[in-house]
């Protein structure tokens, strides 16, 4: 896959496009990715997907959002390369931008600029200023400028329609079994190991403390997780407390993500550390002291053993 930050040099013959934030490259999402590679296969042309950064919302409110994603760009990019895509466009978003009408953007930018053979467009999607651009608009617009368009269907799980909106709410509610069957792979977070207060060490849990590395990055719901963590390379079985650690920290004005790795004792303090959501276990709570804490983790170490035996 080749990812383009910019478009004054493409190159590429027949382009299928399709169009999108595709935040997270789930179950659905792949589906659409699977026709577009399809049908440029067919024609013997070749499949680019288009998306922006930063997100629109981002900055159409001037970054002052409660937004957060599912998939960092980064973690984006990796996942549409696994999927197949011959090339990645990443489009600026500015003002100027989502200015353009539907008509605009698809002759100054994909005709022109990208050599656009096939749109496929999402079947709820709406394109340029004011979202005029439905399906129906291309469509006739495809007639006047000689271009091919095609439409997605939704995808089903279990009789409900795959949306990032969908998973972004599973995800927020802690259900992350759920969000991984409906993404198709599991879950991630990156980030780095920042130093802690150490209290952990003192019952014998000693933490990593991970900062996102992403801002706009979703954590899930407070609660303790069954997670794998890949730290060098190397992925590990561990517990994670996400939340406010009331236990032992008064008035806390963030959330804290803490790993406790097991049979681990290595420094890996401004490590970089993927952390894999597998399943949670329970809520976070406030326990009466330190000791009654630690009775606490032993019970839920041995949970997450079992959940994480057959990784």
């Amino acid at each position: 896959m080749i990812i383009h930050n910019n478009i004054e040099s493409f190159s590429a013959k027949k382009t299928v496009i399709t169009i999108g934030t595709f935040d997270g490259v789930h179950l659905g999402h792949q589906k659409v990715i699977g026709q577009l590679n399809n049908i440029a296969k067919k024609i013997n042309g070749e499949s680019v997907l288009f998306t922006f950064y930063p997100h629109p919302r981002i900055t159409l409110a001037n970054g002052n959002i409660d937004l957060r994603l599912i998939t960092t760009l980064d973690e984006k990019s990796n996942q549409l390369e696994k999927a197949g895509i011959n090339h990645l466009v990443v489009y600026p978003f500015t003002r100027e931008f989502a200015a353009l009408t539907y008509e605009q953007f698809i002759k100054q930018i994909l005709i022109d600029k990208l050599n656009l053979h096939t749109l496929i467009v999402g079947y709820d999607h709406k394109l340029g200023k004011n979202r005029e651009g439905s399906f129906d608009n291309i469509l006739k617009l495809s007639k006047k400028l000689n271009i091919n368009v095609a439409q997605t269907e939704t995808f089903n799980v279990n009789g409900i329609n795959i949306s990032s909106s969908k998973i972004r709410q599973a995800l927020q509610q802690g259900d992350v079994k759920t969000a991984n069957s409906y993404l198709g792979y599991t879950f991630s977070l990156n980030g780095i190991v920042a130093r802690g207060n150490q209290i952990g060490r003192s019952i014998g849990y000693p933490t990593a403390n991970i900062e996102a590395s992403d801002p706009y990055k979703l954590i899930p719901a407070e609660g303790v997780y069954a997670i794998t963590i890949d730290v060098e390379g190397k992925k590990l079985k561990a517990m994670l407390n996400i939340g406010y650690r009331p236990t032992v920290v008064k008035n806390a004005d963030n959330r804290t993500i803490e790993a406790h790795i097991f049979n681990f004792n290595a420094d890996i303090y401004q490590k970089e550390v993927t952390i894999y959501f597998h399943q949670r276990i329970r809520d976070e709570k406030k326990f009466k002291s330190l000791e009654k804490l630690k009775e606490q983790l032993n019970n839920d170490k041995e949970t997450i053993k079992q959940i994480l035996t057959h990784l």
